[in-house]
């Protein structure tokens, strides 16, 4: 293998390393992304759950509920 050859072998390996970490972030961007919807929607849940509660209390204390 010539010097040009081997220069040739080189940036071929290096660009498909870089590439290769550039698919792991993505990766990991991806699945923080996804975490954090969830996340997201967990927390609104709760809050509608606890709006819900806090409604039913004011229907219950104020006898519209009946």
């Amino acid at each position: 293998m010539n010097n040009s050859q081997n220069a040739s072998y080189q940036a071929g390996q290096a660009k498909g390393q870089v590439q290769d970490k550039g698919n792991q972030m993505m990766d990991r961007a991806t699945n923080a992304a996804q975490s954090a919807k969830e996340s997201l929607q967990e927390t609104g849940q709760q809050m509608q759950a606890k709006a819900q509660g806090a409604a039913d209390a004011v229907k219950n204390a104020t006898g519209f509920n009946k």
